[in-house]
Order: C-alpha cells, then sequence, then structure tokens
C-alpha cells in the first residue's frame, strides 16, 4: 500500500463532554478498544485528549486530566509503536504524557497558557503544535472578529513559532495548526482559512489541519439553520472535503474521527493526482 504524503492522526478524547462523541470513550476500556480500532483503520498518530476545548467547556484539573490520559498512553504504548500526541494545554500533563510514551505536544494555546509552557516545551524535546485560537475554550465563539482572517492567523502562528525556537525548541519540530472552529465565525472566518491553507503551509513548518467533525459543515449543510441539529457523526461528508482541501493545500497532517474514511478518501484522491499529467 502507497504511503499516503498526508497523515491521519485518529482522535481519541477520554473525556465525558466531547462534542464528537459525547464522552463514549472516557472509559479507560472503551478508550483503549478505540485507540486500538482506530490505529487498525489506518491511523499514523493517535492525539490523546483529557479535556475538551469545545466551546463553552468547563475547565479540568490539572491531576484529573492526568488520571485520565496517563494510564491509557502508558497501555497503547505497551502494545503499539504507534506515535502519540497529547493534546493539552497544561505543561504538567504534556510532561506526564511524555514520561508516559507520547512524543508530540499539541496545544491549543500555542504554548501560552503557563509561564513556563516554552521551557517546559524547549525542555522535554518532542515535537509541538503550535494552535491559533482567538480568545479561551469557554467564550471564543463570542463574537470573533478579523480584518483579515488569513493574514491575522498566518501572523500568529509565525510569530508563536519564533517564540518557540527563541526558548529552545528546535525548529525542525514545530507544526502549525490555523485552528480552524477555534474563535472563528462558523462560515465567515473557517471558510476563508480553508480556502487560504496555502498560505499557512508557505511559512515553512509541518501544518495540522482538525476540521473533522466541526460546526461549521452542520452549518453549511442545514443552510444557515441550527447546525446541532446535524450531530457531529453526520458531518462525515464535510470532514471528508475538509481533509482533501487540506491535502490539495499541503497540509502535512489531518485530525480525523473517522479514519478509516479519511484514509480511503485520501488514497483515492492520491491516485487520481499522480495519474494526471505530469
Amino acid at each position: 500500500m502507497p504511503v499516503l504524503p498526508v497523515k491521519v492522526w485518529g482522535v481519541v478524547n477520554v473525556t465525558p463532554d466531547s462534542f464528537s462523541d459525547g464522552g463514549r470513550f472516557a472509559g479507560p476500556g472503551a478508550a483503549l478498544a478505540h485507540a486500538r480500532r482506530l490505529i487498525a483503520e489506518g491511523a499514523d498518530s493517535l492525539d490523546i485528549g483529557g479535556e475538551s476545548t469545545r466551546p463553552g467547556a468547563q475547565p479540568v484539573t490539572q491531576a484529573d486530566e492526568i488520571a485520565r490520559v496517563v494510564p491509557l498512553i502508558r497501555a497503547i504504548r505497551a502494545e503499539s509503536a504507534v506515535t502519540l500526541s497529547i493534546d493539552t494545554m497544561k505543561p504538567a500533563v504534556a510532561r506526564a504524557a511524555v514520561a508516559a510514551g507520547a512524543t508530540i505536544w499539541n496545544d491549543v494555546t500555542a504554548l501560552r497558557h503557563a509561564p513556563d509552557s516554552l521551557a517546559v516545551a524547549a525542555d522535554l524535546g518532542c515535537e509541538v503544535v503550535l494552535m491559533h485560537m482567538q480568545g479561551q475554550p469557554g467564550t471564543m465563539q463570542v463574537e470573533p472578529s478579523y480584518d483579515d482572517v488569513v493574514a491575522e492567523v498566518a501572523d500568529f502562528l509565525n510569530r508563536r513559532a519564533e517564540a518557540a525556537v527563541a526558548a529552545g525548541v528546535a525548529r525542525g519540530r514545530i507544526w502549525l495548526d490555523p485552528g480552524i472552529g477555534f474563535g472563528k465565525h462558523m462560515t465567515r472566518h473557517n471558510l476563508p482559512l480553508l480556502a487560504g491553507l496555502d498560505r499557512i503551509v508557505a511559512l515553512g513548518f509541518p501544518v495540522l489541519l482538525g476540521v473533522s467533525r466541526k460546526r461549521f459543515i452542520a452549518a453549511l449543510d442545514e443552510g444557515g439553520r441550527d447546525p446541532d441539529q446535524r450531530p457531529p457523526h453526520e458531518r462525515l461528508g464535510g470532514s471528508i472535503a475538509g481533509a482533501l482541501m487540506g491535502a490539495a493545500a499541503g497540509v502535512a497532517a489531518v485530525r480525523a474521527h473517522d479514519v478509516r474514511e479519511t484514509v480511503q478518501a485520501l488514497r483515492v484522491w492520491q491516485a487520481i493526482v499522480e495519474a494526471g499529467p505530469a
């Protein structure tokens, strides 16, 4: 089977209030079974989170977050060499996760949450994903505003990457994520940002794109009606459309809840591209 140019990161939410699965995998047994299934379906990496960052989500204590993610990371690492990413904004959780076997720190705050976030990232020596988010998870969708969303997101990400390098993070270990759905209007901001992904890719860092099951898909599908009338698991078509848009723009990886279908779509896309004129 040919290697895809775009990696697929399977999402494992060990939270009772996940927007995408409603806490179906919050228990350790269910979470491990889900991780095994995603690996079998073709996930290159697993992105493990113990705190929901959906709009309006309530904060989780550091101890609770560690208790949710570390046993799962250890269990996966005991039976698989798959790359593991810890989706957290807390340096202490990142430390515990890396000690347990994770090799990537995926931070929705771009290492801004704590005063020592940058220093801890440099000390850990792991790869880091710097994501753009306007505001905080609890309030980020309250009237987000931009003059030029693509330019502002690109500038923010470039500045955060340079701050990480200055703190001692190796340039080659930095990823960027435009943060679709994080402090962006569902269509006025997310769509131009997706259309302008090539400008994020042009910054010279690998880009991780997260569009899977996002609410803007339902907003488009419902024609402006309440997007929550279309539950997350019914947003597969739009999720794949976003992933293929990212692949065409040159992103390095996509986060996916539906790994098997996303891998299949990317394989077909790749085969069509390769069959075209040189």
